[in-house]
Order: structure tokens, then sequence, then C-alpha cells
């Protein structure tokens, strides 16, 4: 039988910080925002909380029923270790929904939906990172994505737009619009806790210029940059000379400083700027310039 190294005993300990820590976060949000001013969320959760605010059922009941197909079925698609840590985080916040009493903590409709997505939000990113999910819904949506040949956010917007409808209609449309702000709020904290503070953006940059650009971007900018041989093949003829392009990885905060030094080298070069959800390895923090 395997021994398990520091590093491994050091992940474990990691990744159930996080899902005890999604799990509180998700339970206090529920319990002393949502729950007590009939809001709802989008996904499984929002499911559950409909449910139990039209038939008045256990919400810690319904949190296991609803998500018991999503656990199976992220068990075939993604695998085994996921389907059990996802399982416990869902146990976990049952047992907390269902033992621990948290306070009502305002009755203002505002305050509710941002602060209740937020928490909400915060602990279903803290369970993604810790290897595990509280709401299954996206994992439906990969599995019907591959069977259907749609993206995973048009899916998960389909299912929500039928979450928002049914709450409309049997709860209010009031409570349907500030649960939308709930949605948008849990949404954009789910991407701060999975992407964290610093958000990355890769850049292609195409140039004649292109030995200066790589010597601005290790000493200037202070990043690690990877260089491409390529070709051209744009025009009528097709041209075919042949340049480096250069790619590197920085912060949104060191776009402005970039685009500057790459227009006093050559105003011309083409870049190519995209968002960039995971980094790991190589130099992504920024080293010190001497």
């Amino acid at each position: 039988m395997p021994q398990r190294t520091k590093g491994d005993i050091g992940l474990v300990f990691k990744d159930t910080f996080f899902l005890v820590a999604g799990v509180f976060s998700a339970a206090f949000g529920l319990e002393s925002f949502l729950l007590p001013n009939q809001f709802i969320d989008g996904g499984a959760t929002g499911i559950s909380l409909l449910l139990a605010e039209a038939f008045e059922w256990p919400l810690y009941i319904l949190i296991l029923l609803v998500n018991i197909p999503f656990v199976v079925l992220g068990y075939k698609v993604i695998g085994k270790q996921f389907a059990i840590k996802t399982t416990l985080a869902i146990i976990g916040l049952a047992l907390i929904l269902a033992t621990v009493s948290f306070p009502e903590v305002t009755q203002d409709k505002l305050l509710v939906a941002v602060f209740g997505g937020f928490f909400l939000g915060a602990g279903i990113g803290l369970s993604v990172r810790g290897g595990g999910v509280l709401d299954g819904t996206e994992i439906l949506a990969i599995y019907l994505s591959r069977k259907m040949g749609t993206t995973i956010g048009d899916i998960i917007i389909l299912i929500n737009i039928i979450v928002f409808s049914a709450a409309a209609y049997l709860l209010s449309v009031e409570a349907a619009l500030y649960s939308m702000l709930t949605y948008l709020a849990a949404s954009r904290t789910l991407d701060f806790v999975i992407e964290g503070i610093e958000e990355y953006t890769g850049v292609t940059i195409i140039s004649d210029s292109s030995e200066e650009l790589r010597d601005m971007i290790i000493n200037v900018l202070g990043r690690g940059v990877t260089i491409y041989p390529a070709k051209g093949g744009y025009g009528r003829q097709g041209s075919h000379n042949e340049y480096d392009v250069l790619f590197t990885v920085i912060t949104r905060l060191e776009i402005r400083k970039l685009n500057i030094e790459i227009s006093k080298i050559d105003p011309k070069a083409f870049v190519v700027m995209s968002k960039i959800n995971d980094t790991r390895g190589g130099m992504i923090k920024k080293r010190s310039i001497e």
C-alpha cells in the first residue's frame, strides 16, 4: 500500500478546509438571508429553495434529494473522487442546515439579494476549490453540452430561465427578479473565489520587432515569455515571411502598461489578448526587476 507523502497530506487538508468553509458559508447565506425572505438562487440550489418555499418542505432534505441525480451523473462524467467529495459536501450542508440555527441578518430586500448571493457563491466556489460542488447544475451542463453540442453556458442559462420562470409563477414576479439579482451576485462571487484576486490575461504579440519586445517583457514587466517561430499567410499572394510570435501572461492591472510599452517599440504590432481562468507553474508570479 503506497505511503502518503507530506504533499498528499497537505493537499487533503487543503481540500478539506475549502469544503468545510464552503459548506458553512453556503449554509449561512441560505439561512441568514435567502430562506427567511423567500429568495432563491439558480441551479440545483434554486430548485431546492423553490420547492421549500412552494410546498414548505425541509430545505436540508431537498438539498439531498435534488442533488442525488447530479452526483450520480458527476461520477460518470467526471470521476469517483469528485463524486465522493461532492457527496460529503452536500451531506455536510444538509446536516448544518438541519442542526445549526443561523440568525436572520436583515430584511432589506436589496441587501438580502446581494449578500445572500455573495455568501452562497463563496460557499460554492470554495467547495469547487476543494474538489467538489454544492450545486450540481454545472455537471448536468457539461453532460448535456457533450450530448447536444452546445456550450455549457447556454445550458446553464436555459436551466436558470426555467427556475426563475417557475419562481415568478409560484412565488411572485418581484421575488423572481430579486432572485435573479441573487444569482448574479452568487455567480460573480463564485468566479472571484475560483479565479482569485489576480485575473490573468494571455497576450499574443506578432511584430517585426519581436526581439525588442521580448527584452521589454522580461526586463520592464518582469514576466516570462514564450517564442513561437511562425510564417505569415496574409495578402492575395499569401505572404510567407518568417517571424517570431511572443506569448506572455500578465495580470489585468498590467495591460495598460504593456500597451504603452508596445506602442513605444512597434505601434503597428498585432496584439491578441484573452482571459485565462487558471495558471500553474512557470513565471506566473512577477519577479523583481533590478
